[in-house]
């Protein structure tokens, strides 16, 4: 049962092709083992911590130093940065209301799939008569990754007594960073197109009004209207349009932080947006989102700690499955 103590770790766990160290850990050392057990609950990663006693969050937390006390326990370094960086990103992420699915892949090229003719709706034909048929074939342009992160500065001998809470802080603020230019390309291949799709076709004129958000809303059936996109000018705009003053929605928005609207869809504020524009979507039908890969880190830098210059990245690209899922309202006031 205690198998966890004695597998040997090693740089060369990170350059297994498709699979993650992670993956590679849960092989050897598969979780079922452990039901019932006081590591259920557990990762094979976090099992590796336990082994070597390194504490990654609290107040009584390790400090850098104490992934390195011996070369097994150096292993756990990158996974450990790779992981923060990874809460990063999903703690301060839209994407997951944004995006119908995401695709990781291992390489850098991909081509998603489209409908020969945009329409999938089931038609009334006579007895005996043909049904109509729908192509679904894949795009011929490749979707278009983007290679997104930061490189960590800072010697070993400048890191090395930092407890490892603060650490993790700094690390997942990297991944938010990250996170919020996601949203951005995201937003940019709605807006412009994938290359295979064209971009939303936006209505001008809007002030906005309650009406003109009805007015999206009837725009994108028969999708569903569950998220909303916006910069920060149309996002304030937006916030003081009376009908978005509701008790309940304030009470809601005071209490939690979260912004809502009153047909009930969920509003993402993107502050790099352009300013006066508003998209509406189906996040169930209107972005994939591919991944090559995850965190990428500097693997050999951070286990032999020369980690004056080590990359953190994560390359990703987004495109569009359904064009009508996303429409947009121009807000721009006229000259």
């Amino acid at each position: 049962m205690a198998y966890y103590k004695n597998i040997n770790l090693e740089k060369g766990m990170y350059h297994v092709p498709g699979k993650s160290f992670a993956q590679v850990l849960e092989e050897l050392d598969g979780s079922e083992n452990y039901r019932g057990t006081p590591m259920e609950g557990l990762d094979a990663y976090q099992r590796q911590l336990k082994r070597f006693g390194i504490k990654v969050s609290g107040p009584d937390s390790g400090s850098v130093e104490s992934f390195f006390q011996s070369s097994s326990s150096a292993a756990l370094f990158p996974e450990y940065v790779a992981r923060a960086v990874k809460q990063g990103m999903d703690g301060a992420s839209s994407i997951k209301d944004m995006v119908a699915a995401v695709t990781v892949i291992d390489g850098v090229d991909y081509r998603t799939l489209s409908a020969s003719n945009g329409q999938l709706e089931p038609s009334v034909v006579q007895e005996g008569a043909q049904l109509p048929s729908t192509a679904i074939k894949t795009n011929a342009n490749l979707v278009k990754l983007k290679k997104r992160g930061r490189v960590l500065e800072g010697s070993y001998e400048a890191l090395r007594f930092q407890k490892l809470d603060l650490f993790t802080v700094a690390l997942r603020q990297i991944g938010a960073y990250i996170a919020a230019a996601q949203t951005k390309d995201a937003v940019d291949v709605l807006i412009n197109g994938d290359g295979s799709k064209s971009g939303i076709a936006f209505v001008t004129g809007g002030k906005p009004d309650y009406a003109d958000f009805i007015s999206l809303w009837g725009r994108l059936s028969p999708y569903t209207l569950n998220t909303v996109a916006a910069g920060t000018a149309a996002m304030q705009k937006l916030l003081n349009v009376a009908e978005f003053k509701d008790a309940q929605a304030g009470m809601n928005f005071q209490g939690t932080g979260k912004l809502c609207t009153p047909l009930g869809a969920k509003l993402i504020h993107v502050p790099d947006m352009a300013e006066n524009k508003i998209i509406v979507l189906d996040k169930n039908c209107a972005l994939e989102m591919v991944q090559s890969g995850g965190v990428t880190t500097d693997v050999d830098r951070l286990i032999d700690r020369q980690m004056e210059r080590a990359a953190i990245s994560v390359t990703c690209g987004f495109a569009r499955i359904f064009e009508d899922a996303a429409a947009g309202l121009d807000c721009t006031p006229a000259e």
